[in-house]
């Protein structure tokens, strides 16, 4: 068996296009002429919508995932039950629990927990919707609409549970659409202690 071997001969250079300056003058110009386009020319005619930020601002898609909040019950009181679904499934380890027991005079008491302290870091979040997905109540929720404020403060960006249950959601409630049989409740599909079944 033979092989036959095909010599592809090297294309021929000039010394121009070996040094690649005419191709950095056609980039160049490219870069130049799409510069006084969308800084000078009429607004019909810019490739690319600045806007003056902060004055001025974009409305964002419906899905943008946004600040995290935490969305709250009719009472106010927090949905999130302290079951560390979102901790878990963070990537970045961004959120941080301490789970408590309700009172015993609470009728909540022996059913489900409650955060005493829910810490998000937003700048190690990176803003994956991971936890909205893994949460099982609908507590933790990306649907604020709006990006990180600026600070050159490290702490403004570590959101504690006072913080996220004080931020709206796009449409301006702290609750979510998502409704939650409580304990108790005569929709509630599970054991309670009146009921005993």
């Amino acid at each position: 068996m033979t092989v036959e071997v095909k010599v592809i001969k090297k294309p021929g250079r000039t010394v121009a296009e070996q040094v690649y300056l005419p191709e950095i003058a056609k980039g160049l110009g490219f870069a130049m002429g799409r510069f006084f386009k969308n800084t000078f020319g009429p607004q019909d005619k810019k490739e690319i919508a600045t806007i003056k930020y902060p004055e001025e601002t974009v409305e964002y898609p419906e899905r943008f995932r946004g600040i995290h909040r935490l969305t709250q019950r009719t009472d106010g009181s927090p949905r999130c039950v302290a079951c560390l679904c979102c901790s878990t499934a963070c990537p970045a380890q961004c959120i941080h629990i301490e789970p408590a027991e309700y009172e015993p005079e609470d009728p909540r008491y022996g059913y489900e927990r409650y955060p005493s302290v829910f810490v998000i870091d937003e700048l190690r979040c990176i803003f994956c919707g991971y936890c909205v997905e893994a949460c099982p109540c609908d507590a933790i929720r990306m649907d604020t609409g709006m990006h990180m404020p600026p600070s050159t403060n490290r702490d403004h960006f570590l959101f504690d549970k006072e913080t996220l249950l004080s931020i709206p959601g796009r449409d301006g409630t702290y609750l979510t659409a998502n409704p939650r049989h409580e304990p108790g409740d005569p929709s509630h599909p599970g054991i309670d202690r009146e009921r005993g079944h």
